[in-house]
């Protein structure tokens, strides 16, 4: 074997530190799978190198083409810059079929029957958490969620139907309608006919949740965009129905007379981009 020079040695050891700088300062991703409520759910996960068990955990949720590994890696940047563990459940179109089957929770099946709780695509996230905990060591009591476009639908739905999550602050970012914080109002659209009642409102008004929404996602023709007589009442984009629908809620809350905790945020210069609202949503969630 050849000898190595002065200088060629001097390079072997910078490379072998390089080497072992590069991978303590990488992270650690991967992904896991639980089963409840007879469903499967691969759950991604990134943990930012020599984050603490006590560090905050953010579950995202991601929008209609289900792509939770993009969802992951347009984060991965603010976990390491915010250390928090992050989490992205993979709500598949085989478990969780349709609008109604992912974002709208999974309440009722095709001939509007009510579903078991258990089913909802809203009951994952407890035991999701659950398992992130104890196969990645994680002690924190509480999680942080963000949704953009379904998912944001996702998150403000949740709110309502799992009264006992663990959820510590919420961001839905750029929905492209709402279920409206009225009790006479049918689901989707509103809450009649669902579990929801006066006091669950209550609960829900008074919760840290932001409504996030860049000022540029004003395209009508957005081919994603639903367009029915309930939701073009909401506005003609998801910009103008996100204002609609926090207005709404503000209404609802003064003519219940309790007190309104939601905030609404406006992302400059975003359009329909999750990459893009991301950063907004880290400073609100992890504000220090």
């Amino acid at each position: 074997m050849p000898r190595l020079t002065t200088l060629g040695r001097l390079l072997f050891l910078l490379c072998g530190a390089f080497a072992v700088a590069f991978s303590a300062a990488a992270g650690e991703r991967g992904r896991l799978t639980i089963t409840h409520g007879g469903h499967e759910l691969p759950v991604w996960h990134y943990r930012p190198a020599g984050l603490p068990a006590d560090a905050p955990v953010l579950f995202v949720i991601h929008g209609v083409g289900r792509n939770a590994e993009d969802y992951l890696n347009d984060w991965v940047e603010l976990a390491d810059a915010k250390r928090f563990l992050l989490v992205v459940p993979e709500f598949t179109k085989k478990e969780f079929p349709g609008e109604e089957g992912f974002n709208s929770g999974n309440l009722f099946d095709a001939a509007g029957r009510p579903v078991p709780r258990e089913a909802w695509s809203f009951s994952m996230i407890e035991p999701a958490f659950d398992a992130v905990r104890a196969q990645l060591g994680s002690t924190r009591p509480d999680y942080c969620l963000y949704g953009h476009s379904a998912g944001a639908q996702f998150v403000q739905r949740f709110l309502y139907f799992v009264p006992d999550a663990r959820v510590a602050r919420a961001v839905a970012a750029n929905a492209g309608w709402y279920m409206l914080p009225e009790l006479e109002r049918a689901f989707p659209y509103g809450l009649k006919g669902t579990t929801a009642d006066a006091a669950a409102l209550r609960r829900v008004f008074a919760f840290p949740f932001n409504v996030l929404l860049g000022d540029a996602d004003t395209d009508a023709k957005h081919p994603a965009l639903r367009h029915s007589p309930e939701a073009d009442e909401q506005g003609p984009y998801r910009f103008a129905r996100g204002q609609f629908f926090f207005n709404r809620a503000k209404a609802a809350a003064a003519a219940l007379d309790t007190p309104f905790h939601w905030m609404l945020s406006i992302a400059p210069n975003v359009a329909h981009n999750n990459k893009g609202m991301a950063p907004y949503a880290a400073r609100l969630l992890f504000p220090n």
